[in-house]
């Protein structure tokens, strides 16, 4: 079925514990992917869904796997924690898909591990479905993140708040090497653990660097470069990770772990959806100063690879951390320009920006419908755009300067819509489908979560089959807090 070639089980056996999933009493196969299977050069039978179920929930062990558990680290909402690790989550091996791309192949919730802290390794299946919507959407809107294999029941329950049905995850990533994986050799002054697992990263990640004059130090920028990118396009389309500590960064500039995530209905800066987010830490606004922060983190666990002399190590550091600023800024205008149809710069584009931006949070307008919306707008078909605004005339204001700014582009008014429809999407996996796909799988139907899969794999199309997707939650289906699942 795989082909596993697993590079991360031929590291030190400090990097990782040796672990078997643990059977569960009746798997079944709630959804198999496979167009991601086809890329990955995975051979499935579908004609044997229960094989599959088997393999999924980690029953059935496939033939090359090396299955073991990750040891990491963490900054815990700011809080260090020595030993996190892998708790429920096993990594089966490593494939090399069609691309010639190395990628993990990871059970989620295939029992504990020696990482599990008293927990039960097991996942329930509402964060399950939940990381496998949100993770296919991110990938379909084009942001690197984690992929969904495939998901199972496992005909167990799991004990949370409340009962719920057991599930596993099955989920593929570039790689699971996190910050907090850094951190932990650093906490234990394991200077060799860094360096092993620095080479390591530039062997997989970023073999170019291996000639760089100084490989460690152009590592930690390019880390910084892949997290400041990947957050200014979080931030293109809403998203909100909602626990970005840093052992779940990914060094692979990937996004992982969709626990407490959401994508913003009304924009606010400052919207928080995680349950545990009392103070507001990971809010929209404040994601690309938390990205800088945990590299930071990173740079700190780099520091003796750098440099042996510590003072040019820390210029060298610092260096990177203003860069980090630089890069995000850059990258953010780019996103939004492309938004509103920009094709050039100018000075006063990023005023431009806020003050759209400022009038939508004013008005509680729909994120996604407004920018989808401006669209139209630039055809001369304002009315989109304008009903998301409970007051229009803040919008009708900055309509006259968007427009003023537009007359300096070369673009023709269909060219110019076609370009941004093709940045704005028009389904984005909102809260309350994504509560309404869980809630019907909860007793059984499995056909919302379907048809929400297959909504969001052309998120920058409107489809007729699908309008329904477009609309914003009524006030009594917003979802304002999601949960991590642990």
């Amino acid at each position: 079925m795989f082909h596993f070639d697993n590079s991360y089980a031929r590291l030190p056996d400090r990097f990782y514990a040796s672990v078997y999933p643990e059977p569960v009493e009746g798997p079944k196969l709630i959804v198999f992917n496979e167009a991601l299977a086809k890329e990955l050069g995975v051979e499935a039978d579908l004609s044997d869904p229960d094989r599959l179920a088997a393999t999924f929930s980690g029953n059935v062990v496939p033939q090359g796997a090396m299955p073991l558990a990750m040891a990491y680290a963490g900054h815990q909402f700011g809080s260090f924690v020595p030993q996190l690790g892998d708790g429920r989550a096993i990594l089966l091996g490593e494939v090399v898909d069609q691309g010639g791309i190395r990628r993990d192949i990871q059970l989620k919730g295939a029992g504990p591990t020696p990482f599990s802290r008293r927990g039960d390794g097991r996942a329930a299946l509402g964060p399950v479905l939940r990381e496998y919507i949100v993770s296919e959407a991110m990938a379909a809107l084009g942001i690197p993140a984690t992929r969904a294999l495939a998901a199972v029941t496992t005909g167990e329950q799991v004990y949370r708040e409340t009962v719920e049905q057991g599930a596993v995850f099955v989920r593929v990533a570039a790689s699971h090497v996190r910050v907090g994986t850094f951190q932990f050799f650093a906490a234990r002054g394991d200077t060799d653990g860094i360096r092993e697992l620095a080479d390591y990263v530039i062997d997989r990640h970023y073999p170019e660097l291996k000639t760089a004059e100084n490989p460690y130090a152009a590592l930690l920028q390019s880390v910084a470069f892949r997290q400041a990118d990947l957050i200014a396009r979080w931030l293109g389309v809403g998203f909100v990770h909602g626990v970005m500590n840093t052992d779940n960064m990914t060094i692979s500039g990937e996004t992982i772990d969709f626990g407490p995530c959401a994508f913003l209905d009304e924009y606010h800066q400052m919207k928080v959806f995680s349950s545990i987010d009392h103070g507001g830490r990971y809010a929209y606004r404040n994601q690309p100063g938390i990205g800088q922060w945990n590299i930071a983190r990173l740079a700190e666990c780099l520091l003796p690879v750098i440099d042996q002399d510590q003072d040019r190590a820390v210029d060298a550091a610092n260096e990177v951390l203003g860069e980090f600023g630089e890069r995000f800024q850059a990258e953010w205008i780019r996103v939004f320009r492309a938004k509103i149809g920009l094709s050039s710069e100018a000075d006063g584009d990023g005023e431009l920006v806020q003050q759209l931006l400022s009038a939508m949070q004013d008005q509680e307008a729909d994120f996604t419908l407004v920018f989808r919306g401006l669209a139209d707008a630039a055809e001369g078909l304002d009315e989109r755009f304008l009903s998301q605004f409970a007051d229009p005339s803040k919008a009708v204001e900055w309509l006259g300067l968007w427009r003023d700014r537009l007359a300096l582009e070369p673009q023709d008014d269909a060219r110019r819509a076609g370009a941004m429809r093709a940045v704005n999407p028009a389904i984005i996996p909102r809260n309350h489908r994504i509560q309404e796909a869980i809630s019907a799988a909860n007793y059984g139907d499995f056909s919302f979560f379907a048809r929400l899969l297959a909504a969001l794999e052309k998120p920058y199309e409107e489809r007729p089959g699908f309008a329904d997707y477009m609309t914003p939650p009524t006030a009594e289906e917003r979802v304002t807090r999601t949960f991590c699942g642990t």
